[in-house]
């Protein structure tokens, strides 16, 4: 996919915004305005490198935010005096139409803060309001293959509505021929309620990928860390730790039988 003229007119528009903004915002302070016009500029050419429009259009919306940020939210001091007559610095502030002002007396004499995060709950929310109980977080996944594989057994099953799903195919890319490349076999799934998003394209197989797809949501969704693929690395990993254990003890057994002829 390539960018449209549309995004690269305004991308250059953004460029504009952006460029205005600084010099109004930095103007008088020659060496921080030539150093932010020197990172647009680097910026700038960076993006031209860029072929995907979802990334090249986020490079746009940071743009925009950084120029109202600029105009908003940054003020520049310029001291007119060392002391003044109270014996304290006096500072110019340069002040436009787009600076944010608060209520100052609301900084000098700010509401008493309460630490009690139940109280401040009730502070916001209205009386006829349920707040709904904090759920418990999940279990730690269990550190011992032998806990892990009772964890696993006792695993909890949770239904997959079709319904919640969003799921999208895309064209394949890697290893595999014109079956992976030119087809679109790459599975995208996302599970709306709860926001898990996964991709799959293990096999040449559409409608395998989409069977493993919905796999991965169901164990990523309550069992996260006890699939049977994580348990076979699992299993594997115990038995590589139960190999190391036995040559290492009977090293050891060695070294002694060697020590007591030797004495």
């Amino acid at each position: 996919m390539s960018i449209t003229p549309a995004l690269k007119a305004a991308a250059r528009s953004t460029y504009r915004n952006l460029y205005r903004a600084a010099s109004t915002t930095f103007a008088g302070d020659e060496p921080v305005l030539t150093a932010f016009r020197q990172k647009m500029r680097d910026d700038a050419l960076n993006a031209r490198s860029l072929t995907n429009p979802e990334e090249y259009q986020q490079h746009i919306q940071l743009n925009k935010d950084i120029a109202v940020f600029l105009r908003r939210n940054i003020v520049q001091g310029v001291k007119v005096a060392e002391t003044g007559q109270d014996g304290r610095e006096t500072w110019h502030l340069k002040v436009n139409e787009n600076t944010e002002l608060g209520d100052n007396e609301s900084i000098k004499n700010p509401k008493p803060m309460v630490s009690n995060r139940s109280t401040r709950k009730r502070q916001t929310c209205p009386s006829d309001v349920v707040l709904p109980e904090p759920t418990p977080s999940p279990s730690p996944r269990p550190l011992y293959y032998s806990a892990l594989k009772k964890a696993h057994q006792k695993r909890a099953v949770p239904e997959l509505r079709e319904d919640d799903l969003e799921e999208s195919f895309v064209r394949g890319s890697g290893p595999g021929g014109q079956s992976i490349n030119k087809t679109e076999n790459n599975v995208q799934l996302l599970h709306r309620p709860t926001g898990i998003r996964v991709t799959c394209q293990e096999t040449r197989s559409l409608a395998q990928n989409r069977k493993i797809a919905r796999k991965l949501i169901l164990d990523q969704m309550a069992n996260p860390g006890l699939s049977k693929e994580e348990m076979k690395r699992a299993r594997q990993i115990e038995r590589e730790r139960r190999r190391r254990k036995k040559a290492k003890k009977k090293s050891h057994l060695k070294e002694n039988v060697a020590s007591e002829k030797d004495d």
